[in-house]
């Protein structure tokens, strides 16, 4: 973060040039209010960019095997520009690569989720996935592992059939 802010400052200085030359080409005939005019338009600009980007650079960046599972796309009031075009600042990504199937239950597996969002570090959370019973759960030592055929419990949450991290995990499953 601390690096964008230096960035921000260098766009509005930059920008700030800009209008300079302006004024230096115009003899001094062009407003000195265009020089801080320029400055913020240069940051807000920059700013903008930078969120909108973010999605993309981020998910670029994810090692062969991590797939982009689900995107929340947000609008804000104070951006009045992302109610045309909502911004992605936050998404989830599965290790659909190091996925395993449970040993006594190979309708179930076990992988990774990371969580990322716009100027926070990532987090990992295992999750079980229940591919017959469209299910997952946090995976933790107090998750009751049901046998083919148990009913599941409480821990579990339902998914919806055509989910992609179902579709993904799943898939994966099918073919080992």
């Amino acid at each position: 973060m601390l690096w964008e802010f230096i960035a921000t400052i260098f766009a509005g200085l930059g920008a700030a040039g800009i209008a300079l030359f302006i004024r230096t080409l115009s003899r001094k005939k062009a407003p000195r209010w265009l020089i801080p005019v320029f400055a913020g338009a240069g940051m807000l600009g920059f700013q903008i960019h930078s969120e909108y980007s973010w999605f993309e650079h981020q998910s670029s960046r994810l090692p062969e095997g991590v797939e982009v599972v689900r995107t929340v796309q947000e609008t804000a009031p104070w951006r009045p520009w992302s109610f045309w075009y909502p911004q992605t600042l936050r998404f989830i990504a599965a290790d659909i690569q190091n996925a395993a199937v449970n040993q006594l239950n190979p309708e179930l597996m076990l992988v990774d989720l990371y969580f990322f969002e716009r100027r926070m570090s990532a987090r990992r959370v295992p999750q079980v996935i229940h591919c017959t019973a469209n299910a997952r759960a946090d995976f933790t030592e107090a998750l009751q592992i049901p046998a083919p055929g148990d009913a599941l419990t409480e821990d579990w949450r339902p998914l919806e059939a055509e989910d992609p991290l179902l579709a993904l995990v799943c898939a994966k499953a099918k073919t080992k």
